[in-house]
């Protein structure tokens, strides 16, 4: 793939549906993510933010429509195809997805073992590095339950960022965090996209912490993106659905969010 400039479409989801049986989550999906940005998708729940991005890194395929990935229609490709598309995105899923049996060291290491051919030095001194980015240096030779739920985020955005990949995906980064935590996990992805990472998507409802660092926000709706903008923009939509759901979800945390940018 060749190197496109900041602000360029890197990804493009054309006219895509998709339905689980008589229920259809997407209707007519149109969204454009640009190099260089943090995206926040937003939406209630099941509006079909995660199917978003399980649909993008090729998890599900889609009924109708097509998704570009740098030019490419990645829809019609097998899993032999997509893996090296894959291999240029990281995800940080909803839980975590951390595997228990195995020390934080192993499951940082998880995709490098799977894809690449290091020496084990190699891995241990790249495991370390990520580990070390996102604040949580030394503790390889633990284990998940010995984590709290903000470390476990933090080792699973560790584990994405390993592979040093052009897109990071995050479902829900700050579900089930305090917001001490919560602020740290936006801070961070803000950080890393800043440092190292030109493309960042953020699936989340909770726009206290995705608002500051996004510099465009979607939303969701019927299966529909209905408006696509900065935050700012967004909070001066004209539309009813949107200012709905920013007046029920940008409240103080204890209200059910928070109003402002820090």
């Amino acid at each position: 793939m060749d190197v496109v400039e900041r602000g360029e479409t890197v990804v493009e989801f054309v006219n895509v549906q998709k339905s689980f049986g008589q229920n259809r989550v997407l209707r007519n999906l149109n969204l454009s993510i640009r190099q260089g940005e943090i995206l926040t998708i937003m939406g209630g729940s099941g509006s079909g933010k995660s199917v978003t991005l399980k649909l993008l890194v090729g998890l599900i395929k889609p009924d109708r429509g097509q998704i570009f990935l740098r030019g490419v229609d990645i829809t019609p490709l097998s899993e032999e195809e997509l893996l090296p598309f894959r291999q240029r995105m990281g995800v940080v899923f909803q839980g975590g997805a951390l595997f228990d049996s195995m020390t934080v060291g192993e499951n940082v290491a998880y995709p490098l073992r799977e894809h690449l051919q290091l020496s084990e030095k190699e891995i241990r001194e790249r495991v370390a590095e990520k580990l070390s980015l996102v604040g949580l240096p030394g503790i390889e030779e633990q284990y998940p339950a010995d984590l709290s739920g903000g470390m476990k985020k933090r080792v699973a955005i560790a584990r994405a960022i390993v592979m040093e990949p052009e897109i990071l995906l995050y479902d829900e980064p700050t579900a089930g965090l305090d917001p001490i935590n919560a602020k740290l996990i936006s801070r961070l992805i803000d950080s890393l996209q800043q440092k190292f990472f030109p493309t960042s998507v953020v699936v989340s409802h909770d726009l206290h912490y995705a608002f500051p660092i996004s510099d465009r926000v979607a939303m969701l709706y019927q299966g529909e993106i209905i408006a696509v903008g900065s935050p700012e923009e967004m909070r001066r939509s004209e539309r009813h659905e949107v200012r709905e759901f920013l007046a029920g979800d940008l409240q103080p945390p204890g209200e059910g969010g928070c109003n402002d940018r820090e």
